[in-house]
């Protein structure tokens, strides 16, 4: 069951300056509107709307037959119309697990996504949304991650773990406009010979995250900056191995990891209190998941989180 009403209108194109549009970074700029333009949240954590925090009514209008989802239809390996994103997955888990059918409620992910969808009920939860992000009511995480570097193997980077590291000083590195680590680039001392990727595409025909891929591959440019599920995804479909290392050691710029979970009205609070108990109950199943899409898992301690490992 889909609500397509939306499926005719201009999609939002975000202009943003400095980082992604999360709480948690900095917006720069306004929206502009144009028609068949998606604002690609393929760079960074899963976008949400700028503005207040919502404060909807009283009463909770939960779906008691329906998990209904608001999803961005064009945004892989998150969601899409064809199911074969990772939160398209997670969310017929829980479906399943509460005895609901599905439906998603499709929007770009733009300015505007929270108050179009979940602030009007139409959904009852967004699929990851950072802790921390106050414009919606957030769930306990159900996975922690980060913006990684991308490279070769064998090509002399073999150990770099940071951006600090001196083998990089010489090395083109392909960085999305806008993104946090760009600020790292900047501080390092390693700008000038960066590539940059816009970080507004229409998603539904090309991808930032999977042209940087292709250049490293063919050795365009030696190394990438990108947000972990993108690289993890993208690297796992390369065709030549590539090397992805979680960002954890950085102590210039902005920080570069971030826990996950969904995001539900402020008034849900039993609503919220069910979905925690369903992450902390299906987590190693959540987990599995995430996995296979290439995801590279942070836990507490820092350290990736392995196939073998995961609980």
């Amino acid at each position: 069951m889909v609500d397509t009403a939306l499926s005719g209108r201009p999609k939002a194109i975000v202009m943003l300056c400095g980082m992604s549009f999360w709480i948690h970074l900095v917006v720069c700029a306004a929206p502009a509107v144009l028609a068949g333009a998606v604002a690609s949240a393929q760079t960074g954590p899963p976008q949400a709307a700028t503005g207040a925090p919502q404060t909807q009514g009283p009463f909770e209008l939960i779906d008691p037959k329906v998990f209904r989802v608001c999803a961005d239809p064009h945004n892989l390996p998150y969601s899409d119309t064809n199911g074969a994103g990772f939160e398209n997955k997670i969310a017929e888990l829980f479906a399943q697990e509460l005895g609901k059918s599905i439906s998603f409620t499709w929007f770009p992910t733009a300015p505007g996504f929270v108050s179009r969808t979940l602030a009007v009920y139409k959904c009852d939860v967004i699929m990851g949304m950072p802790q921390g992000d106050d414009i919606v009511q957030v769930t306990n995480p159900y996975y922690r991650t980060a913006y990684t570097l991308v490279f070769r193997p064998g090509r002399g980077l073999d150990g770099v773990d940071t951006l600090t590291d001196p083998r990089l000083k010489d090395k083109r590195i392909g960085v999305v406009a806008g993104t946090p680590p760009a600020t790292n680039l900047v501080l390092d001392g390693l700008i000038a010979k960066a590539k940059s990727y816009p970080l507004v595409v229409d998603t539904r025909y090309e991808s930032s995250a999977d042209s940087m891929v292709h250049d490293i591959v063919d050795e365009t440019i030696d190394a990438g900056v990108l947000w972990g599920p993108l690289a993890g995804y993208y690297a796992k479909q390369s065709k030549e191995p590539l090397t992805v290392v979680p960002l954890l050691k950085e102590t210039n710029g902005p920080r570069l990891t971030y826990r996950i979970g969904m995001g539900v009205r402020y008034s849900d609070q039993n609503w919220k209190r069910q979905l925690n108990q369903m992450i902390g109950a299906k987590q190693a199943a959540i987990t599995a998941i995430l996995l296979s899409y290439g995801v590279p898992l942070i836990d507490e301690n820092n350290s990736l989180v392995e196939p073998s490992t995961a609980r």
